[in-house]
């Protein structure tokens, strides 16, 4: 008899259990390095700037009609079944706790996962193929203090100020939708929203806000970083393609995740 060909089925579930480790470490060695870069001196102030300009005012167009959009259909639905029970006064109230405490922090962080994220996991991801970064560790220059962690800076001080807009674009096109469109009163709608907004649903909305910016910053710099040792990537542009496709799934998943590990641990 022959050989039987193809990886024990064993030793393959033993592999990628291996690889996944492994991939682990790096992203958690990456992180590390990345947080250290942040408090590394001279640190890169207009580089800084220049991320929180990329990341945070130029998400803003998309985060408006996100919000808007997102805050009118609430209105609607939240009128089309408090109806039902002759609630809707409670209409400001729904609307401003869904957006304050779920849907603000983890739209703004999908659509800066798919917008921004995507962008800075290409830039490195071809910086690392074309062998820029390792020109400049050749150099003694630190890629992390030199690159990364300004991302991170900016990505921490962007999403939560987006999140904000979010929130409150999100409010008035709810406003726009119940109050002005079908009718519910304009003072119920406000002081529902006011009577039932704590400082706790707003803090678990910032917290939610900064992990998710950590989360969404990570992923997409780590896996354009560690675009080599990605297994099954491919090589050249193609390895970019593949990686930042993943890097924005992988971040959205995770934000997903954290939601509910967030809400569960905080609420």
């Amino acid at each position: 008899m022959g050989k039987p060909s193809g990886k024990n089925p064993i030793a393959a579930l033993g592999d990628a259990g291996l690889y996944i480790v492994s991939d682990l470490g790096r992203m958690a060695l990456f992180l590390l390095q990345a947080m250290h870069g942040i408090f590394r001196t001279p640190f890169r102030f207009r580089e800084c700037i220049k991320q929180i300009h990329f990341i945070g005012t130029g998400s803003v167009l998309v985060i408006f009609f996100t919000a808007l959009t997102t805050g009118m259909v609430l209105g609607l639905q939240g009128y089309y079944s408090l109806n039902k029970f002759g609630a809707e006064g409670a209409l400001g109230s729904a609307v401003s706790l869904s957006l304050i405490m779920e849907l603000g922090p983890v739209l703004t962080a999908l659509m800066v996962a798919g917008r921004a994220g995507s962008a800075m996991c290409a830039e490195l991801g071809i910086m690392r193929i074309t062998e820029q970064i390792d020109a400049l560790e050749c150099m003694a220059i630190d890629p992390f203090r030199f690159f990364i962690s300004p991302k991170f800076v900016a990505a921490i001080i962007s999403v939560p100020l987006l999140t904000a807009l979010f929130d409150v674009i999100g409010i008035a096109g709810g406003y726009l939708s119940g109050v002005l469109l079908m009718g519910v009163n304009p003072g119920s709608y406000v002081e529902g929203m006011r009577s039932s907004v704590t400082n706790h649903d707003i803090n678990l909305g910032i917290i939610k806000s900064f992990v998710f910016a950590l989360l969404v910053v990570w992923i997409s710099t780590g896996r354009g970083y560690l675009v080599r040792e990605i297994r099954g990537a491919g090589f050249g542009a193609e390895s970019v393609s593949r990686v930042t496709t993943q890097a924005v799934v992988m971040a959205s998943i995770s934000v997903l995740i954290f939601d509910y590990l967030l809400t569960a641990i905080i609420l």
